[in-house]
């Protein structure tokens, strides 16, 4: 199994930055792909950025050139650098792992942009 725990959200000015961290734990070898997802009142939860095991990295059309998921190897943790943030990003984010058993996500953190 593996367990997530994100951190990092907040409120925030439209314009801002914020970066969201998921720490990642247990069979950590067995992850083939981790995510960032978010679901916004009364909306589907949806796919935001996600980050293969070779370093590819795919995003939804909404945050390209805005948001960056990145990683850390060494510290099993995986990144979302969110910057030029508008009312639309406010959501709840949830991280995501995908491995060969299962998908196993955390409990979410929210993110809120005033405008």
């Amino acid at each position: 199994q593996v367990q997530l725990v994100e951190s990092g959200g907040g409120l925030v000015q439209a314009g801002g930055s914020l970066r969201l961290s998921c720490a990642a734990s247990g069979s950590i070898s067995s992850i083939n792909v981790m995510g960032w997802y978010r679901q916004a009142p009364g909306k589907q939860r949806e796919l935001v950025a996600r980050i293969f095991s070779g370093g590819i990295t795919n995003y939804a059309d909404s945050v390209k050139g805005r948001l960056t998921i990145s990683r850390d190897n060494a510290k099993n943790t995986v990144y979302l650098q969110m910057n030029s943030l508008t009312s639309e990003d406010t959501a709840v984010y949830y991280c995501r792992s995908e491995t060969y058993a299962g998908v196993y996500w955390g409990q979410g953190t929210q993110v809120t942009v005033s405008s």
